[in-house]
């Protein structure tokens, strides 16, 4: 473990999509949140960019114990406290600025033992938090139709029920333990990918690990604790890895930025509210083709930016932001 601390020491991670998170938020100073340490690449940017305290958020504890050798360096300008980001507002207050990296970790998906990844046989696990319910819980207890909404509604899997019937049957003869046991399954149940198109078991994988990590939930909680936090003149951040979270993140702020978000055009205009943050990206802003290069990963990533303001914080309805929710009976459309 310390060896592989070591190594990201030498070759230090780089966040996706700092550089444009550096110059919407310039310029940085005071007390920032990190609150998805992960591998420590936003703490670092921060720091380095001018913040003079980082604090550094993660569920998991591992994060922390990878970045031992490095995070002494910084004295008393780094606080790491192992909690969900969602409870951010009772770790600090008066922010001066707070950066959300919603996409699961390089240590978490390039380490088998952790089973986020189809590419590499590891226990079927994918808890950010190495605490409660895991994959394998879930896959070889819920029932058809629990998965089948789990993987429509978390993945927009199309052939849900298909594979979730192929599921069950499979672990009445042998209990999932293994991330490739399933993935075989989830492959067997759909058509032969074409070439460049992503794995079979790509959605499926996002939807269980969404559904065990309750990742929406924490998400609509993360950003109404960060509105709570933040100073007037604080900067959120956010960035995403697939357009459920982005539309997340954009009806969020836009509700918050005092716009009524109304989709039909004959409809009265609803009466402006008053707004606790003023959006600085008005488009969601992805890779340059630099970053592309340096890092493939981040060609889903999108980032948005908003400055607090001195309006009160306050709670936000889930449909305000369409945040997807799991429906029983099992949802129409889906392929069998």
């Amino acid at each position: 473990m310390a060896a592989a601390a070591r190594a990201t020491d030498q070759a230090p991670h780089i966040p996706v999509l700092i550089r444009p998170l550096i110059a919407a938020a310039s310029p940085i100073t005071g007390h920032w949140l990190d609150g998805t340490f992960g591998a420590g690449g936003y703490t670092r940017a921060l720091l380095e960019a001018g913040a003079d305290k980082v604090t550094a958020i993660d569920r998991d504890p591992l994060a922390f114990e990878l970045a031992a050798d490095w995070i002494g360096d910084y004295g008393d300008r780094i606080e790491c406290v192992q909690t969900v980001f969602s409870r951010l507002d009772d770790v600090a207050s008066d922010l001066d600025g707070v950066v959300l990296d919603l996409g699961v970790s390089s240590m978490q998906l390039d380490r088998a033992d952790r089973g986020f990844s189809f590419m590499k046989d590891g226990p079927l696990d994918m808890r950010m938090s190495q605490e409660g319910v895991s994959a394998a819980d879930l896959v070889n207890t819920a029932s058809a139709e629990e998965l089948a909404s789990i993987l429509f509604t978390y993945g927009e899997e199309r052939a849900s029920r298909r594979i979730a019937k192929n599921i069950v049957r499979a672990r009445e003869e042998q209990p999932f333990e293994t991330t490739l046991q399933l993935a075989e399954v989830i492959e067997n149940s759909l058509p032969r990918a074409k070439p460049g198109q992503s794995h079979p078991a790509t959605r499926s994988f996002q939807a269980l690990r969404i559904a065990v990590n309750d990742e929406y939930k924490e998400l609509l909680n993360g950003l109404m604790a960060a509105e709570a936090a933040l100073k007037p003149g604080g900067i959120l951040a956010v960035v995403t890895f697939h357009s459920i979270e982005d539309r997340m993140v954009k009806r969020f702020l836009t509700a918050r930025a005092g716009h009524s978000g109304n989709t039909n055009r004959y409809a009265p205009q609803a009466e402006a509210t008053p707004a606790q943050f003023d959006i600085l990206t008005r488009k969601a802003v992805g890779p340059d083709d630099q970053e592309l290069e340096e890092n493939p990963r981040s060609r889903s990533a999108r980032l948005r930016v908003a400055r607090r303001t001195d309006i009160p914080a306050g709670r936000v309805d889930p449909k305000t932001i369409s945040m997807p929710q799991l429906k029983t009976p099992q949802h129409k459309g889906a392929r069998r």
